[in-house]
């Protein structure tokens, strides 16, 4: 998996200055030569009830060397630069190291979400060829290293914290660890977007595009090296990674991780972590502005920022956030193929436009501050047509093309290709040109059949598949319906077979014996004689989601 972009792309960007040869290893070892004594890391304040283990701070230097102990560990297990590392860890210093260890290596870390189990776990093993597999002893009762043994069978090494053995081995480990001389064209993750195909999708990324990719979490919320970032969301992502930790190492501050989402922890640790920034969905802050009195017993003062998107935003809670407690709310678009569009109140400063408007970046006459608005090109194509879409208020898909763009898939050959024939992601999102000046882009919908719950991507059709193979389950469509706090929920629709019928708990007993992740699990299910469908057969989604409002 090396040398993913294109060589007409590598030159192009490195021309402009857009890629340069600095890896993301050498970003860590300079925020280490610049503060070594200063603090870098703080664990989850409940990491003891989390994994069993003590929280610990760090600093720079302190880091660093559990960096090198990681690396020497995986080396001496027989990990070679190329090779696939999946992680299964919470946000913890732990998995912090773990992708910093792995890229001094060269290795390829696939981070998994922690609520993946066999199911997923075997299903992405067989596609990346996971050499070897990191995690942790047992969380939430769960054997998290007997579970990745199950369902890898073939697997050369599998490593856990919390195992007497790899503890002791952590322990007497001595760096330091030599980066391996790789070339920023090289693979370094493969994380997994549900898309709308059954099968989870390998995002491979490398030096270059997340290297890009950071300048743009930096700029938005303006960080800087006195910045403290608490990250609520899984670094498995472009959320978690490109979101707080790639900016926290382009700047240095300090990282406080949080994990699993727990409001009163968030709130205690704003207060006592003095943080500065944070991200947090839009339906966590449209229910925090509407209960003042959660906030009344938490100091919030030191936040300058919140960093939100996955949905749209409601011009109310932007405002809510500006008038109320002096908070600017940024407004993210993006996805793990591609970060695209930022609205902040340095650009936007009229919270009500910043909810509703992303920049148009490349109009004549409109200037952006962050340095990415003049790398990121973007264009609207009817979805119908294929025309590009000029005019103010026609809906087009938008596509976009920039150094922070991924070079493609996991075994991209055997799927439809993501790009246009201009190079162009087709983001499968759809906008319309707005503004006086047609300076901005709004959200319309998605053309995807995604269902977003929490911040976490469902696939529909892979919950299709597992439902349908229900011996009382003769059709079923799955989607999602409005929910205050998660954003969406699962809903199962079915038509169960003549002479049967069907509950919610059978279905989940089913669907838990298929061991998968409990986001996953529909919550609501409805019985149908029939489904709608169109002329060709295919189902009406859009007609099922209309009864279900």
């Amino acid at each position: 998996m090396r040398g993913l972009h294109p060589a007409e792309r590598v030159e192009e960007y490195v021309a402009r200055g857009w890629w340069t040869r600095e890896t993301l290893d050498d970003l860590f070892r300079a925020r280490v030569a610049a503060a070594p004594d200063r603090l870098a890391i703080v664990d989850p304040a409940n990491k003891a009830d989390l994994v069993g283990a003590e929280p610990r701070r760090l600093t720079w230097s302190e880091f660093d060397a559990e960096v090198d102990r990681l690396a020497s560990v995986l080396r001496d297990h027989g990990l070679r630069p190329g090779d696939v590392l999946a992680v299964q860890l919470p946000n913890t210093v732990e998995l912090a190291a773990a992708y910093l260890a792995g890229w001094r290596l060269g290795l390829v870390i696939s981070p998994l979400p922690v609520q993946y189990r066999a199911h997923e776990i075997g299903e992405l093993g067989a596609l990346a060829g996971f050499a070897g597999f990191l995690t942790v002893t047992r969380m939430g009762g769960r054997d998290m290293a007997e579970e990745a043994r199950a369902a890898l069978p073939g697997l050369r090494v599998l490593l856990a914290h919390g195992d007497p053995t790899f503890d002791a081995e952590l322990a007497a480990a001595r760096g330091p660890v030599a980066s391996h001389a790789g070339d920023p064209n090289d693979c370094v993750t493969i994380c997994w977007t549900s898309g709308t195909e059954s099968t989870p999708k390998g995002v491979r990324r490398t030096h270059y595009d997340w290297l890009a990719a950071s300048w743009v979490t930096v700029d938005a919320p303006r960080l800087t090296a006195d910045d403290v970032l608490l990250n609520p969301f899984p670094m498995v992502n472009m959320a978690g990674i490109n979101g707080m930790f790639l900016p926290w190492l382009r700047v240095g501050g300090v990282l406080v991780q949080h994990h699993p989402f727990d409001l009163p922890t968030f709130l205690r640790q704003i207060a006592e972590e003095r943080a500065t920034y944070t991200v947090a969905p839009p339906a966590l802050l449209t229910m925090l502005l509407a209960r003042p009195d959660l906030l009344a017993t938490t100091d919030i003062g030191s936040l300058r920022l919140i960093g939100s998107g996955s949905a749209p935003l409601a011009p109310s809670m932007v405002k809510g956030w500006q008038e109320d407690y002096g908070i600017g709310i940024i407004n993210f678009f993006g996805s793990n193929e591609g970060i695209a569009l930022i609205t902040d109140p340095h650009d936007v400063p009229d919270p009500e436009q910043r909810a509703l408007f992303f920049p148009r970046y490349g109009v004549p006459g409109v200037k952006w501050s962050i340095r990415s608005a003049e790398q990121i090109s973007t264009r609207l194509v009817d979805p119908d047509t294929g025309e590009e879409v000029t005019e103010p208020g026609r809906p087009g898909e938008l596509r976009i093309k920039g150094p922070m763009v991924f070079p493609g898939y996991l075994q991209g050959d055997r799927l439809p290709s993501p790009f246009d024939e201009r190079g162009y992601l087709k983001t499968g999102d759809v906008f319309v040109i707005d503004g006086e000046r047609g300076e901005f882009l709004r959200y319309v919908d998605r053309v995807k059949d995604l269902i977003i719950r929490g911040g976490m991507n469902i696939a529909p059709a892979e919950l299709e598949g597992l439902i349908s193979a229900h011996p009382d389950v003769a059709e079923v469509a799955v989607l999602g319906y409005p929910d205050e706090v998660l954003g969406e929920k699962v809903c199962a629709v079915v038509v169960p077979k003549e002479g049967r019928t069907v509950t919610l708990d059978a279905l989940l007993t089913h669907l838990r014996a298929a061991q998968i992740a409990s986001y996953k699990l529909p919550e609501r299910l409805e019985l149908r004689e029939a489904l709608p469908r169109n002329p060709v057969g295919k189902i009406l989604k859009r007609d099922i989601r209309r009864e279900l409002a």
